[in-house]
């Protein structure tokens, strides 16, 4: 398997119009690293964050397949699995791609969950493209960052669960955007997610940086910041890469 974990993998999050075909962003080499193992018109499969929104699935899709169009990709056919149709998991070899959609963690956590994509992962040997939420439940454990109102402040909130087992890291998607949210009256990154970082790590990547799991090697590409004990420091830059190791 190679992981192309994003933050966004085109436009920038709260910037772009999601409603016009956005190419794929090269920053960092995103799109270079991505040729050396695509496939002539590659089948994918799309595993979505929001299971129940049918619609927006189907749009989401078609918008994607546009975009790997637009971007020099060639595409045969790109799948949905959401709670239409959960049987796509049972045959993951068929597909030469998979995306791990964006939308909130937990509903996504639960939805691999009941599918066991966990346990179907194991023996799949294409490309990973995770997106947002899907970034986030690719690692083995996952910190859900609180997102929506209440359950900063919520005590039966989960804030860590099982994920993907894809990585060892922990990455918190578009810092460019939500650096300065407020949630449940609090700072999201001061107040809620440093204090949640005694013992973790925590990497924050803007939209155009990923991580890169190849080989069981893992890279970070492009700037991110490092959360750890309560502190924060900037760890890459554009156009720059880490080495984190090999994956556990």
């Amino acid at each position: 398997m190679i992981a192309f974990l994003t933050s966004s993998p085109n436009g920038r999050y709260r910037e772009t119009d999601h409603r016009s075909i956005v190419p794929l962003n090269p920053e960092n080499g995103f799109t270079d690293k991505l040729k050396k193992y695509w496939k002539n018109e590659a089948n994918g499969l799309l595993l979505s964050a929001m299971p129940d929104l049918t619609e927006i699935n189907d749009n989401i899709c078609a918008s994607m397949k546009e975009t790997f169009t637009a971007s020099g990709f060639s595409v045969g056919r790109l799948g949905v699995c959401d709670s239409r149709d959960i049987s796509p998991v049972q045959r993951l070899s068929d597909y030469d791609f998979l995306i791990l959609g964006g939308g909130h963690v937990p509903t996504q956590n639960a939805f691999f969950e009941k599918i066991s994509l966990r346990k179907a992962l194991q023996k799949y040997d294409g490309i990973v493209i995770g997106i947002s939420a899907g970034t986030m439940n690719s690692a083995r454990i996952v910190y859900a960052q609180p997102e929506e109102a209440g359950e900063s402040i919520d005590p039966a909130y989960q804030k860590y669960l099982n994920g993907l087992d894809i990585t060892g890291i922990n990455i918190l998607p578009h810092y460019q955007a939500v650096k300065d949210d407020i949630l449940d009256g609090r700072r999201l990154f001061e107040d809620i997610t440093y204090a949640d970082s005694y013992g973790h790590k925590f990497y924050a990547i803007v939209d155009g940086s990923y991580l890169l799991v190849e080989n069981g090697e893992q890279t970070l590409y492009g700037e991110a910041y490092l959360i750890s004990d309560g502190q924060i420091r900037q760890v890459c830059k554009v156009g720059e890469s880490l080495p984190l190791g090999h994956r556990p």
